[in-house]
């Protein structure tokens, strides 16, 4: 009986840049915990990361939008608005690519 293998290399796409960038605005965020909402923003971004979310990439822009919005009035560090501007980059991208 012949088993399955892991594969020994991954294709790099823009969803796995897509993923890779929600991870970094939520470590940035938790770094940066203190500032007004940060708990909020993270529940946010793990709602955004869920696999319900994922499955229709539609849902992430609301997100965002709420995301950004709990940042920048909760005063959040540079750092973490520059995520938000590359996340929203990114997923304009994937929105463009993998139209609904």
């Amino acid at each position: 009986m012949a088993f399955t293998q892991e594969p020994t290399g991954y294709e790099k796409t823009i969803l796995s840049d897509l993923q890779g960038s929600w991870s970094l605005l939520r470590e940035s965020v938790v770094k940066a915990a203190g500032f007004e909402g940060w708990d909020r923003a993270i529940f946010h971004i793990d709602e955004a990361m869920s696999w319900e979310t994922v499955r229709n990439l539609n849902r992430m822009s609301p997100l965002l939008l709420i995301i950004r919005n709990i940042c920048k009035q909760g005063k959040a560090p540079d750092e973490v608005l520059e995520n938000i501007r590359e996340l929203d980059e990114i997923l304009k991208e994937v929105l463009a690519e993998f139209p609904n």
